[in-house]
């Protein structure tokens, strides 16, 4: 299952007195990714060490990391793997640390990059990335009834209505439920019109419908 980001998280590790500060960020590209990471890196400039890692695209078409000066192996790909782990796309982990004078060794290091990536997630809110179809429908008022319910047969969300001599709506439907929702309304006979107005991507933020760019 696919999330989206919906409210960025922050968490933070304590290992030996080092501090591990652990920043997850919703990036549409690879240049708001290195923006992100030049913010924090401004924002916390006297810390040794900047890492993170970032997946971009349905199916993870993009994936990057960095240990940013740690040891190889012990940053950036444990933040990683807990992003990923996660189901989130779009998205940049940066873990920021604050050296606190004792060395952890690679195990050490390793266990404190992924637990940081891991509160920050644990603080983020998420939602399923839904693939969905927009539709407008035109019907007389005597109809309205029978297609609000055959939307909430399938699951299919009002995005906007518009009253006059007849009603508009403007809805979204998971995609695998729409040709099921237009034979239904089909059904209802030819005074009814509707009209595709294309595919796109959306998740339910407190039960209502957020289109995703």
């Amino acid at each position: 299952m696919a999330l989206t980001l919906i409210t960025p998280g922050e968490g933070e590790y304590t290992e030996k007195r080092s501090r591990f500060l652990g920043y997850v960020r919703p990036i549409a590209d690879e240049a708001e990714a290195e923006a992100v990471l030049a913010a924090l890196r401004k924002e916390h400039y006297s810390a040794r060490h900047h890492c993170y890692a970032y997946v971009l695209g349905p199916e993870n078409e993009i994936s990057r990391f960095s240990d940013d000066g740690e040891p190889s192996g012990t940053a950036g790909r444990p933040i990683l793997d807990a992003l990923t782990g996660s189901g989130l796309r779009n998205v940049i982990i940066v873990v920021v640390r604050y050296f606190g004078g004792i060395l952890l060794g690679t195990g050490g290091l390793t266990r404190a990059y992924r637990a940081a990536a891991k509160e920050a997630l644990a603080a983020s809110v998420t939602a399923e990335r839904i693939a969905g179809e927009k539709l407008s429908i035109v019907c007389p008022y005597t109809s309205l009834g029978k297609i609000q319910y055959l939307m909430g047969q399938q699951e299919a969300c009002q995005l906007d209505a518009v009253y006059g001599e007849s009603v508009e709506l403007s809805l979204i439907i998971p995609k695998e439920r729409s040709a099921a929702f237009r034979k239904g309304v089909s059904a209802l006979g030819p005074q009814i019109q509707f009209s595709e107005e294309g595919d796109v991507y959306f998740v339910l933020s407190e039960g209502s419908p957020m289109i995703l760019e």
